[in-house]
């Protein structure tokens, strides 16, 4: 049957775009945290819907199961096959073409393989913003942050990526094409099959392309690093700027001690600014269309009442887009340290903003209560709730024994505590294979049964990425 299926595939695409050999196919089975590696019978690189549609009906027929895969950086292997050596791997890399800019309707439409980074660019070069924006946006691809509904820097003011998404192209699991490409901001007909889509991994259909919003390029940005000795300070702060600075703030990091001291550990020119590393650093911008002027005066005046009222005990204003820059480098290559010092224990979780604070210094007392000496890296997207909680091994401790040991109950204590807090245990990376076994309890058996229930709908056959978010 294998050979059968190579031999019908080769009637679809040229002999190049089919890897089967070893050395040519292991750049694809891999995922980015180095945590799963699976076989695959080929990797397969469509240049275009009408091919992806081919293949998958080639599946289809074969009962052979299909990995959709973009960037490859994916945390929770929703990209990376099994070791059956039966599944093929779909990449959409060729598939990276801007269809066209829409500059009347706000819009871009454009394939699944491109880069987030060049959307970025190329749509910065027609006076627009297209606000999402990750740390992986130089090799991550659009269609992967839409099949994960990728959060990012951003989504406190514009929203995850489901949110800039109004129109979809999607091949289904019989090998049809589902043409919802249109620009609408309104479409009251039925169910919303764009938002049954987006954030499946794959599970129930694969993007191809999408029609995403734009918004017009900010004039004027500033952004700041700030001091607060706690989570309670750190969230005052947060509502003192959304009632003064409203839809103007755009950016609202949090940063512990322990998180940048790491930083500086592996990247020694990343130093903090602010004076003795607080506790808490956070980064936060404003942009606007007004004058440069308008912000930084409005900046200003935030951060004077906010030293007045003791919320923060330190700032510094980037005085120019360099110095912004290496502030966000900081925040940014928090994940790179960790990687540098080794395989931390991640948790990627939400918890509502009034639950915060409750959440840190109950898990945190727990953690250290029970693993003596250990690293707690935490960081995240304050502004929507949305924290990367780490755990790393105390100093000098053989990071493989300690995980090995330690990961599931780690994992149970925190996500206990989340559960606790009425929060999430997947914010923005998704489900993949990682947490599907955590999936049913978290979701209840209601909720796990009916997403069941749309997987057997859709994809009767279990052939899209079986085994990730739901099993059937």
């Amino acid at each position: 049957m294998s050979q059968i299926f190579l031999d019908e595939v080769g009637k679809i695409l040229s002999p190049q775009y089919i890897l089967v050999n070893d050395q040519d196919k292991t750049p694809y089975l891999t995922d980015w945290r180095k945590r799963y590696t699976g076989k695959a019978l080929a990797v397969l690189l469509p240049a275009n819907a009408v091919e992806v549609a081919a293949i998958v009906k080639l599946c289809a027929k074969t009962n052979t199961a299909v990995v959709p895969q973009g960037g490859h950086t994916g945390f929770c292997g929703g990209a990376t096959p099994d070791n059956s050596g039966k599944q093929v791997v779909l990449n959409l890399k060729r598939m990276n073409q801007i269809r066209e800019i829409d500059v009347a309707n706000q819009t871009i439409s454009l394939e699944a393989g491109c880069i987030l980074q060049s959307i970025q660019d190329k749509t910065a070069e027609q006076g627009f913003l297209f606000p999402l924006s990750l740390g992986a946006e130089g090799s991550c691809m659009i269609g992967g942050n839409l099949a994960t509904n990728a959060g990012g820097t951003n989504v406190l003011r514009y929203g995850n990526t489901r949110d800039l998404c109004l129109g979809l192209e999607v091949v289904t699991a019989q090998g049809e094409i589902w043409n919802g490409m249109k620009g609408l901001r309104k479409d009251n007909t039925g169910y919303d099959l764009r938002d049954l889509f987006v954030g499946s991994e794959g599970t129930l259909g694969i993007i191809t392309a999408a029609v995403m919003k734009l918004y017009p390029l900010p004039i004027s940005q500033w952004t700041t690093l700030v001091a607060t000795q706690d989570i309670a300070s750190t969230i005052a702060l947060l509502n003192l700027f959304q009632q003064r600075a409203t839809s103007l703030l755009t950016g609202f990091e949090m940063m512990t001690h322990e998180s940048l001291a790491l930083n500086e550990k592996h990247f020694p020119n990343m130093a903090n600014p602010l004076k003795g590393n607080p506790p808490y650093t956070i980064l936060i911008e404003l942009s606007d269309h007004e004058s440069e002027a308008h912000v930084k005066q409005l900046l200003e005046s935030i951060l004077e009442e906010a030293f007045e009222s003791g919320l923060i005990s330190d700032a510094v204003i980037a005085s120019n887009l360099s110095q912004a820059n290496s502030f966000w480098h900081m925040r940014e290559h928090i994940t790179l340290a960790q990687a540098q010092e080794g395989a931390n224990l991640k948790h990627d979780i939400t918890i509502p903003l009034s639950s915060l604070d409750r959440f840190i210094q109950e898990t945190d007392k727990l953690m250290r209560a029970k693993y003596p000496g250990i690293r707690i890296i935490n960081f995240g997207h304050l502004g929507d709730g949305n924290l990367h909680y780490n755990i790393a091994p105390p100093e000098g401790s053989d990071f493989k024994a300690f995980n090995l040991a330690n990961e599931k109950p780690v994992h149970e204590l925190v996500y206990a505590q989340v559960e606790l807090c009425n929060g999430s245990i997947s914010a923005e990376h998704g489900v993949g294979q990682l947490k599907l076994d955590g999936l049913r309890a978290h979701k209840g058996e209601v909720a796990h049964e009916l997403m069941k229930a749309v997987k057997r709908a859709l994809d009767p056959q279990n052939i899209l990425n079986p085994h990730k978010v739901v099993s059937i």
